[in-house]
């Protein structure tokens, strides 16, 4: 105990702000309260228990996405970052206290589950979720490829169910590209998260859709959950010829920087709409908010989740370390997207468009498309590639939404002789 104290008092010439003396009381007071656990509590702790669970306490308390990662903890993250591993392709967070979904990935397990965001996770198999922390959850979460997990979910307007997930290893195609019907000019481009393939996916499109016969893009950020910051100031620097595309700002000097654009290789001519909704999140926010700053594009959809923070992964020896907030994100407009998000120009909720007398009347063409597809079952026909790879507005409004307003834009500049 008196090593510890000694380390507290060094520790009161770091970074020093208040008095010594005000520091020095505060550093008595949790030296004299891991004493009186170590005294009296039920159960016998040693020293660095009590300490390690102060820290595990500490870190949440100072904010959502800051943790104390133990021997385990950092171990489970090196191979998060380095290897292989079994997960179910869902993004989590704590929101409100609770762990929330912020987005199911594209195509994993979870998605097809039909897990959606703002899903509040309630239990992993049968462990409650309650005051745990988002650490304990991801490893528990995580496992062996093939194994099954069960969560509880609680769902706006829905009582809670159970959903059981095979675990996968997640494997993401980051960016498609996909044509909308009855929109022949417009191309549909999905970017489901920023991994670091995604500049290098969006260079091989954007060159060919002039020759396609494209005017128009829209970029759907839904339930994008963020990734990598250079991917997301590679993205808007295709787009964005001139100015800030984003800031960092800390305490620590250090952490500030600001991201600027390049005229080189931009296409800024070319209109946009951008779709998000409260699944996206953070590097996706980066991208949709620094868009609408600019007015470079138009967002239509819902607020997005808010995740405007960065974190950093500090050692504190080899085998432990704390996931520490170190800056906050700011858009070009020198807003924040923290806890705020970023509110669409137009605001539109998921739909499907439900045409008048629809399922009443059935009009010949539509008799035929449904024994075409009847007799293509029977007779085990593929569906062609070109109709697997066009999206249907009519069964997404936010998509109709935005397709309609990229229509118009298109034909104003056509109009303008742009």
């Amino acid at each position: 105990m008196k090593k510890l104290f000694l380390i507290c008092l060094i520790g009161l010439s770091l970074f020093a702000k208040e008095s010594r003396q005000t520091r020095l009381a505060a550093y008595e007071k949790f030296v004299k309260v891991v004493n009186m656990i170590e005294a009296y509590y039920v159960d016998d702790l040693n020293t660095t228990t009590i300490i390690n669970k102060a820290l595990k306490g500490l870190l949440p308390e100072l904010d959502a996405h800051s943790s104390y990662l133990d021997k385990k903890a950092y171990k489970e993250l090196k191979i998060q970052t380095t290897g292989e591993f079994g997960g179910l392709g869902i993004v989590v967070g704590m929101k409100n206290g609770v762990l929330t979904v912020i987005s199911p990935i594209d195509d994993t397990p979870a998605a097809k589950a039909g897990l959606k965001a703002g899903d509040v996770i309630l239990m992993i198999n049968n462990k409650a979720t309650l005051d745990m922390s988002l650490d304990e959850a991801v490893n528990l979460m995580r496992g062996k490829p093939g194994t099954k997990i069960t969560l509880t979910i609680v769902r706006k307007g829905q009582k809670p169910f159970k959903v059981t997930i095979t675990r996968a290893i997640i494997k993401i195609k980051s960016v498609k590209q996909k044509d909308i019907k009855g929109y022949p000019k417009i191309a549909y481009i999905r970017i489901s998260s920023f991994d670091k393939n995604v500049v290098d996916s969006l260079k091989k499109i954007l060159p060919k859709l002039k020759k396609e016969g494209k005017e128009g893009i829209i970029i759907d950020l839904r339930n994008n959950p963020g990734g990598l910051l250079n991917q997301a100031v590679g993205t808007l620097d295709l787009f964005i010829d001139k100015g800030i595309l984003v800031s960092q700002k800390g305490r620590v000097k250090s952490e500030n920087y600001t991201y600027y654009a390049h005229e080189e290789g931009t296409y800024k001519n070319i209109p946009i709409v951008v779709l998000v909704n409260g699944g996206s999140a953070s590097a996706s926010e980066i991208v949709s908010g620094s868009l609408q700053d600019h007015k470079r594009a138009i967002i239509v959809g819902e607020t997005t989740f808010g995740k405007g923070s960065v974190q950093a992964i500090l050692p504190v020896n080899k085998d432990e370390a704390i996931r520490l907030t170190v800056a906050r994100y700011y858009l070009p407009s020198g807003r924040t997207i923290q806890a705020k998000g970023v509110t669409p120009d137009i605001i539109v909720h998921p739909a499907k468009i439900q045409k008048e007398n629809e399922g009443i009347l059935i009009k010949e063409a539509d008799l035929k498309n449904h024994l075409k597809a009847e007799l293509a079952k029977i007779e085990h026909k593929k569906l062609k590639k070109s109709d697997k790879n066009e999206l249907d507005p009519q069964k997404d409004l936010q998509l109709l939404t935005g397709s309609d307003i990229l229509k118009a834009l298109i034909i104003s500049k056509e109009a303008k002789g742009e």
